[in-house]
């Protein structure tokens, strides 16, 4: 496999991307910066795996696969990989490029203290900003961007047999529309993602071949949870196993992606998870901050939403990925506990008539502990409203639902069920929720 190798640099301080506003607002005008020219000052270290690149120094991979948009590949292993090791796709903002992030983000140095190997995908075309509005980049396999990121991950997961149950992604401004775009047309790929000054899947959306979006940017595209859930949904139909969680960050002040888009994107995010909207906690981790957990509480829940007060777009600073490992479950000795996809079954079945409908659930426990007390979270389609229901409390009555367990079936014993179910008016669609998660957990279907 032909590579080469940079040397390892001292880390810089993170770009302060005074360039990134002007970039953005006027692509035609961007500087266009290149990569480092990657230069080899010491005899490559190999892994002992066919085809592995050099430990602990920032490599690019070519001929990795598909690449409809001839995007570049640098990775970085540490010596201290740990086996079936986790995948962090780290993705840069306009006007940057696979080694800025690699030196403006310390993702590298917690590679090394956990064992966990970074991916940082450049891009090539002038502008330098990922592409997160075509029609092409929005939908599974539809080419551009996505696609080549994909091709990256997959060479990972073959050459160091990756744990494909890890796979995370985290971007910054354009990098984090990107993390939006990856979760959206690969659910089944990632795990997780972290977004820092970002906007919803979908957001961007362009069809006249321009990369920018003026209403998405200033902040006035709002939507409802259904609707942004059906963008990012809609881009791998059919599919119906569990969604990655998601952590968005957003500054107060930001005047590149105006800070509506916080709230866009935890609608979008929420109903995609089929949590509700509503907190299940808030607190204050630093001075400035005011972080929100959805769907479940403690590290990793469903969703996770920081607001940074005063800030503007340029708000990652250093620690913070440190933040993101703990949401995705990264920062301890070999493999953290993740949720489990599967460790739940909701069967659904729907008997309608023309204004209203009752829906019997049927919830499974199939994982290997017991599950004492319960909250199995939905999203009901637009114009369902509860009105009444069995076996659980439904709040609120539309939109993102909890179902929380009554006294006496409160407890499931592995491989044990409980019946639940609920009558509702409808005003034409009648179907059943797309998704459920239990605790936090996504369950499969059926």
């Amino acid at each position: 496999m032909p590579a080469t190798a940079r040397p390892a640099a001292r880390r810089r301080p993170w770009p302060a991307l005074l360039g990134l506003v002007a970039a953005l607002l006027s692509l035609l005008t961007a500087t266009a910066l290149t990569a480092p020219a990657a230069v080899a000052d010491e005899p490559a270290r190999e892994s002992g795996r066919a085809g592995a690149v050099p430990a602990a120094a920032l490599t690019e991979v070519t001929n990795f696969g598909t690449n409809p948009s001839n995007l570049r590949m640098y990775l970085y292993v540490p010596e201290s990989v740990t086996p079936k090791p986790a995948v962090v796709v780290a993705v840069h903002w306009c006007t940057g490029s696979g080694p800025d992030m690699y030196n403006g983000t310390e993702y590298d140095t917690l590679a090394d203290r956990y064992g966990f190997i970074v991916l940082y995908p450049s891009v090539t075309r002038s502008s330098k900003c990922f592409d997160v509005s075509s029609p092409q980049a929005l939908r599974r396999g539809g080419g551009s961007d996505p696609v080549g990121v994909k091709s990256m991950i997959d060479w990972v997961t073959r050459t160091y047999d990756a744990d494909t149950s890890r796979v995370f992604a985290t971007g910054i401004s354009s990098g984090a529309m990107m993390t939006n775009v990856l979760l959206g047309v690969y659910p089944d790929v990632f795990a997780a993602g972290a977004a820092f000054s970002g906007v919803p899947f979908g957001c961007f959306a362009t069809t006249d071949g321009s990369e920018w979006n003026s209403a998405c940017s200033g902040g006035t595209i709002t939507r409802t949870p259904k609707e942004w859930g059906d963008l990012a949904r809609g881009a791998y139909p059919g599919y119906t196993g569990p969604r990655p969680r998601m952590q968005i960050w957003h500054g107060t002040q930001d005047d590149v992606l105006r800070y509506p888009n916080f709230g866009e994107q935890i609608k979008q995010w929420t109903n995609v998870q089929g949590v509700s909207q509503t907190p299940t906690g808030t607190d204050t981790p630093q001075s400035g901050w005011i972080r929100t957990r959805y769907g479940g509480t403690g590290d990793r829940p469903p969703v996770e939403a920081v607001s940074l007060q005063g800030v503007g777009h340029n708000l990652y600073a250093q620690g913070m990925a440190s933040r993101v490992l703990t949401f995705f479950g990264l920062d301890g000795s070999g493999p953290a506990p993740q949720p489990q996809p599967g460790a739940c079954r909701v069967k659904v079945s729907v008997n309608a008539w023309n204004t209203g409908l009752t829906a019997s659930v049927t919830l499974t426990n199939t994982g290997t502990t017991t599950v004492d007390g319960w909250k199995l979270a939905f999203t009901l389609p637009a114009g369902q409203t509860v009105t009444g229901g069995w076996g659980a409390t439904y709040t609120p009555s539309s939109g993102s639902v909890t179902a929380a367990n009554v006294a006496y079936n409160g407890t499931i014993a592995p491989g044990a069920s409980v019946s639940i179910g609920y009558q509702a008016n409808h005003g034409g669609d009648s179907a059943a929720p797309a998704a459920f998660t239990l605790n936090g957990t996504a369950c499969a279907a059926g």
